[in-house]
């Protein structure tokens, strides 16, 4: 990969998908990719995809927002909600079992649907 961010729907979700192959490729731990943060926020949102498994943080609204979106990848499901005491929110891992693109589908739908960015957001692949 020669590229990590995109602001362009359709070149976040090939960066998306060509990061998840890269994961795929190279046997990596995990992918994380993080949105631009907003001036509201004190730490962007991120996603990360280890093998079959996406991680994200979220708030209980978001939490709700992210059941709804799983509503839209019915071959996704939620296998942990955790809630450590000294954490807000809740720890979400969702099993995703597909291939690039509909993974790729996925993060961005989550960074628009669950945190609420525009069509035009930035997005970072910070690791893989």
């Amino acid at each position: 990969m020669t590229r990590f961010d995109a602001a362009d729907p359709t070149e976040r979700r090939k960066l998306f998908a060509d990061a998840v192959t890269a994961h795929r490729e190279r046997d990596s731990d995990f992918l994380t990719v993080e949105a631009d943060p907003t001036d509201n926020e004190a730490v962007a949102p991120w996603i990360q995809l280890a093998v079959e498994t996406f991680n994200l943080d979220c708030t209980d609204a978001e939490l709700d927002r992210v059941k709804a979106l799983l509503d839209e990848f019915p071959e996704f499901r939620i296998d942990r909600l955790e809630r450590p005491e000294e954490a807000e929110g809740t720890n979400v891992r969702i099993t995703a079992r597909s291939d690039a693109n509909r993974l790729a589908a996925f993060v961005d739908r989550a960074f628009q649907d669950v945190y609420g960015r525009d069509d035009d957001y930035r997005a970072w692949v910070v690791r893989i």
